[in-house]
This record gives structure tokens, C-alpha cells and sequence, in this order.
């Protein structure tokens, strides 16, 4: 059986797993995390070391709203009078290169700053966005695990406390409104979901969504069950963003290629329901885990959802835990 935690990357973007790529010129491929151990400090290390060489993609949607592409998450930017309003904060090793995209944006100053959830592909940024003028918000639980010494046993990784610039200064419990360079932002909450501190981003009059990790644009998920995460919950938080939108919709994903729309986010949620059930079905037989991944109950979805941050052993390891 392969190790559940034994997965490879693709070429394809740069996202929360781009693990290896600091030493994918000398070995001629990408690494298995076991290799990447055994060569630097952590993963962690290694995806901040792939964002200060990796370039920052810029595409411009609509009614001043853009996403900015190449620093863990995608990064949404609202333009106008207000200042710059930017949705996650991608990597600090980055910064360079987004300031240099910020500004290609035009003149506002950086002014406000929404974390999509706590994950440090999302947040690493805090501290300098706020150095530089934002002003950051998020759910009260991504304050909570920034503000703690916190571990992701699927990482192997503990993440000490944040510092306190780059702690959000403004908090909610449940869903939120504002009005920012004449768009209205609606804030809502998804408790668990990727973690319990995911959170939605919908640009209500050039009608875009930012989802944040509960979508990941073709690709198998992470869900992190240390910080609150649930297959169940995942799936409920994609029944809620179909819910929301329509055709004419443009969805921006926690993770992938950053423009997307209802048609593939359906396709995900189908994917994660039929692969949820089957593995349901196969550990209510009593199958152990090692037998389920043997099983491959993945393999009619691999080619299309398995190539990047998640192979098939490990995102059958996410879902037996959730089922």
C-alpha cells in the first residue's frame, strides 16, 4: 500500500502544496514529502521557499476586481476610492512580487485586508499588508488559532503564534456585511468546512465569489481535521456556494486556476459526494484503512482531481476519517 501521506505534485500552478519545487531543478522531479524531509527543515519551509521565486499572475475580472495568482491561495483585489481591498494574503516571501502586482492596479493604497480562513498559505501575509496599511479581518476562530501555537498532524507541522500585527483587528461570529468602493461584500461562515474558520467572500454587484478553501479548482482537497475540518462539512459548505450563485456567476477558488464558474463547481461537489459515499460504504463493511486505499475506491476520478496537492491514497485517508 502507498503511504497516505506519500503524495506528488504537478506542474500546474502554484498552490498550498507546491512542496519540492525549491529543489525540483536538482533532482529532475518532484519530491514525496518523505524525500523533501529528509533535504529541509518542513514543508512548510519549502512552500515558503517556492514563493520567493514564483511569479505572481495577474487576471483582471470585472468592476475593479482581480485575482492575483502564484502566492498560496489565490488572492482577490478590490480597486477604488476606499483603497485596495484584498481577499487572503498569500505568502510574505512574495511580497515583492504582489506589490509590484498591487501596483499595476493602480494608486490606492492597501487599506483593508479578509482572511478566507487561518491556513498560513492564506494569512503568512498578515504582517506586512498590515505594516502597510490594511486593516485585517477574519472569523473569530482564525484569530483564535493565529493567536495559539497550532498543529496539522496531516503537515506534521506546528505553527507557532502569530505576531500581533498580523492578528485580525476586527472579528465576527457568523455571517457579515460591507460596503467598499461602492460593492457590497457579504461575509458568510461555514462551521466546519475545510477547518472552523472558513468563510466566503461574495462581491454582490459585479456578482463574484471568493470562496476560499472550501472549492478547490480541480483538484482533490486538503481538509485539515486538526483545526475543525469535515468531509460533511466541506460538501454543505459547496451545497451553500451553488446555492448562492448562478451561470453568470464568477467563482474564485481557494486553490487552482483562479477563474471559475457554477458548471465546475458543481462537478466538484458531485466528485466529493460519490467519493465520500463510497468510501463510507467500504469502511461500513469494516475495512481497515490500509484495505479502503488498496481498494483504490478513487481511481475513475484520479487523472482529473488527483494530480496535485492530494493523490488518491491520501485524500482516501481524508475521507476515511470523516466518514
Amino acid at each position: 500500500m502507498s503511504n497516505p501521506h506519500d503524495f506528488r505534485l504537478s506542474r500546474r500552478g502554484f498552490c498550498l502544496c507546491c512542496l519540492g519545487a525549491t529543489t525540483f531543478a536538482a533532482s529532475g522531479g518532484w519530491l514525496t514529502p518523505s524525500e523533501v524531509f529528509a533535504q529541509s527543515k518542513s514543508i512548510v519551509d519549502n512552500i515558503r521557499a517556492a514563493a520567493a521565486e514564483a511569479p505572481i499572475q495577474v487576471h483582471k475580472l470585472r468592476n475593479g476586481i482581480s485575482v492575483l495568482e502564484g502566492s498560496g491561495g489565490n488572492v482577490a483585489v478590490l480597486t477604488g476610492p476606499d483603497g485596495k481591498v484584498l481577499v487572503d494574503a498569500g505568502i510574505t516571501a512574495s511580497r515583492p512580487r504582489i506589490l509590484e502586482a498591487l501596483s499595476g492596479l493602480g494608486k490606492d493604497p492597501i487599506r483593508h485586508l479578509i482572511n478566507t480562513h487561518w491556513h498560513f498559505d492564506h494569512t503568512d501575509g498578515n504582517e506586512w499588508l498590515h505594516q502597510e496599511g490594511a486593516s485585517i479581518l477574519a472569523h473569530e476562530n482564525t484569530r483564535k488559532h493565529l493567536a495559539m501555537a497550532t498543529r496539522v498532524e496531516d503537515w506534521n507541522f506546528n505553527f507557532p503564534q502569530s505576531p500581533s500585527d498580523a492578528l485580525p483587528s476586527e472579528v465576527f461570529s457568523q455571517d457579515k456585511t460591507l460596503k467598499m468602493n461602492g460593492t457590497t461584500l457579504a461575509l458568510k461562515h461555514y462551521e466546519p468546512a475545510h477547518t472552523d474558520s472558513d468563510i466566503s467572500v461574495y462581491f454582490h454587484e459585479p456578482d463574484i465569489l471568493h470562496t476560499g478553501d472550501t472549492y478547490w479548482n480541480g483538484f482533490y482537497p486538503f481538509i485539515d481535521y486538526s483545526t475543525g475540518g469535515s468531509i460533511d462539512g466541506t460538501i454543505r459548505a459547496t451545497e451553500a456556494n451553488l446555492a448562492a450563485i448562478t451561470n453568470n456567476t464568477i467563482v474564485i477558488p481557494g486553490h487552482g486556476p483562479p477563474v471559475s464558474n457554477k458548471a465546475q463547481l458543481t462537478e466538484y461537489r458531485d466528485m466529493l459526494v460519490i467519493l465520500r459515499d463510497k468510501v463510507a460504504a467500504l469502511k461500513k463493511q469494516g475495512r481497515s484503512l490500509d484495505e479502503i486505499v488498496a481498494a483504490n475506491p478513487t481511481a475513475d476520478y484520479d487523472a482529473k482531481w488527483g494530480q496535485f496537492a492530494a493523490n488518491p491514497a491520501l485524500f482516501t485517508k481524508l475521507l476515511y476519517e470523516g466518514v
